[in-house]
């Protein structure tokens, strides 16, 4: 079974220590500085990283060649679009808010622990923006198969190209009017048809050209 760990330093102002989210998140989660999580982190292990670390994305490197098979998940007080981009080039799995809610950080392992990709949805907005654009510059693109739905329900269409779209499972209940729990179901039956991991593999599935809507099925 994997572990979460938190690489911490305590010489720095402000030291970068867990947050109480994290630690209630992960409550057999371990934390230390680097000669402890390197120890202690092994394989399919997660080893969240704050940008609050000194030169973390360095870092995120050095994780990574030591142990290739490590997930590491980058954590920032203020994200934004250009940072995220920077973590994920540099090998990491995930990006997320410092202070996001324990169930999110409880989601975003499940996500990477699984080989999947954990960035947000204003990134993957602006990682299929740039894929359409490059399909849409391509000639090879007039040739691609439009998506296919049919093995989707109507709801389970709806909230696929709602998250493809970029929309966040809070945002795709509003949308759809129903709750959040059951958007997570669908979405969860999403991935399990159309054979992807995340939401970003959704997203880049359904980015070459507009879905096909199905015809309506029993939810």
């Amino acid at each position: 079974m994997s572990t979460s760990h938190f690489l911490s330093n305590g010489q720095t102002q402000p030291p970068v220590l867990p947050t109480e989210r994290w630690l209630e998140a992960f409550p057999t989660g371990q934390w230390g500085d680097w000669a402890k999580v390197s120890a202690a982190s092994r394989a399919g292990d997660v080893v969240w990283l704050s940008t609050g670390y000194p030169l973390w994305l360095d870092v995120v490197a050095q994780l990574l060649l030591a142990e290739p098979q490590r997930s590491v998940v980058v954590m920032s007080a203020t994200p934004e679009q250009t940072e995220g981009l920077r973590a994920i080039n540099a090998g990491a799995k995930g990006y997320c808010h410092l202070y996001a809610v324990p169930e999110l950080l409880q989601e975003v392992a499940r996500v990477v622990q699984q080989g999947g990709l954990w960035v947000g949805p204003e990134l993957v907005e602006r990682i299929v923006a740039a894929t359409r654009d490059l399909l849409a510059r391509s000639a090879a693109a007039d040739q691609l198969p439009a998506p296919d739905l049919s093995a989707l329900s109507a709801r389970e269409a709806e909230v696929a190209q709602a998250v493809a779209a970029g929309k966040s499972n809070r945002e795709v209940a509003e949308q759809l009017f129903i709750s959040e729990r059951t958007v997570k179901a669908h979405l969860g039956a999403v991935f399990e048809k159309m054979g992807v991991r995340d939401r970003l593999q959704l997203a880049l599935r359904l980015s070459g050209r507009a879905a096909t809507r199905p015809a309506p099925k029993p939810l």
